[in-house]
């Protein structure tokens, strides 16, 4: 089979590039002129220079492929030019299907985020839960936004859909937010802990990887969803099972809830004037989004890809390891 893979020097892309370079696929990447390609380079991988918001750079070298794997997005909780999740997340992402749809590839596996989902009356939330009235962030809404096109592309055009709906993802050589709040807890540049009560669905980076490589392979898929994570943690037990692997004790003081808010709003305002990314990283949408939790269940990957999931504590000691590296 002939992949083509967007987004594929990133976080969950990496990773499964490692899963792809295990087969006998062969493997086609875009990445922009400015992106660090060693990793592809070493695995022998096929580099397409050009960037989803500009079809024309690879709209030819699309053509051929059985499938494509859309990572491409701007994942963030803060950006000193907002439009640029619009530009990225919803038309990059159109770019990639009308040049899917053009290729007439056999299968499409667009990796959207659980975020898309708000808080839904189902709690955890499956595939087939209503999604919730409100998305809590910026980089959620216009994956919301973006799933809709590309649902609605499935049902009127016959775009050859698989979607997989990551929830926190852990691992390790996360450089996002998760990564980031880890490593300021192991070297002590957090001030407080916020939110310790509310509860999160997380998940390995690996087991992410494996189950969009398996919804790539599964015959006879075309139309499915699959969320990506099982386990249930609260940010308390998380802060815990940091100390405990690090050695690093956790900061003494922790924020009261209507605390919180109001210095990510002022945090974020002051980022927003001087251009620098807001301090502890409490951006207002982060600190949204970890106030209204965020809880699904992954367990359909199980079922039907095979999936195991590794245990949250294995993904936070080789994140603290790398970052340790």
């Amino acid at each position: 089979m002939k992949v083509f893979v967007t987004g594929a020097t990133g976080f969950i892309g990496g990773h499964l590039l490692r899963r792809l370079a295990q087969t006998d696929h062969q493997i086609s990447c875009l990445v922009r002129s400015t992106s660090n390609t060693a990793s592809l380079e070493r695995q022998n991988i096929t580099r397409v220079i050009g960037d989803v918001t500009d079809r024309e750079s690879f709209q030819v070298a699309l053509r051929g492929h059985d499938c494509v794997i859309n990572l491409a997005n701007v994942y963030s909780f803060w950006e000193p030019d907002p439009s640029v999740y619009r530009k990225v997340n919803i038309a990059g992402t159109l770019n990639v299907m009308e040049a899917a749809l053009e290729a007439r590839v056999s299968k499409i596996v667009h990796v959207s985020t659980g975020g898309i989902y708000g808080r839904p009356k189902d709690v955890p939330f499956t595939e087939d839960s209503e999604v919730g009235p409100k998305r809590f962030s910026e980089y959620f809404e216009t994956k919301f936004l973006s799933d809709e096109m590309v649902w609605k592309m499935y049902r009127e055009r016959g775009l050859p859909l698989v979607m997989v709906y990551p929830m926190a993802v852990l691992g390790p050589g996360d450089p996002k937010a998760t990564g980031e709040y880890i490593l300021r807890l192991i070297q002590r540049r957090l001030p407080a802990r916020v939110f310790e009560n509310k509860v999160f669905t997380f998940v390995h980076v690996r087991d992410v990887a494996e189950i969009i490589y398996r919804a790539a392979t599964k015959e006879n898929n075309i139309g499915e969803k699959y969320i990506a994570g099982l386990f249930q943690h609260s940010f308390g037990d998380i802060n815990r099972m940091i100390s405990e692997i690090s050695g690093v004790p956790l900061p003494r003081l922790v924020m009261p809830d209507f605390l919180v808010m109001p210095n990510a709003w002022s945090l974020t305002m002051i980022a927003d004037i001087i251009k620098r990314p807001p301090l502890w990283g409490m951006a207002i949408d982060q600190m949204r989004v970890m106030k209204c939790e965020f809880r699904g269940d992954g367990s359909k990957a199980e079922r039907e890809l095979g999936i195991e999931y590794t245990p949250v504590r294995d993904a936070l000691a080789e994140a603290i390891a790398s970052y340790r590296q």
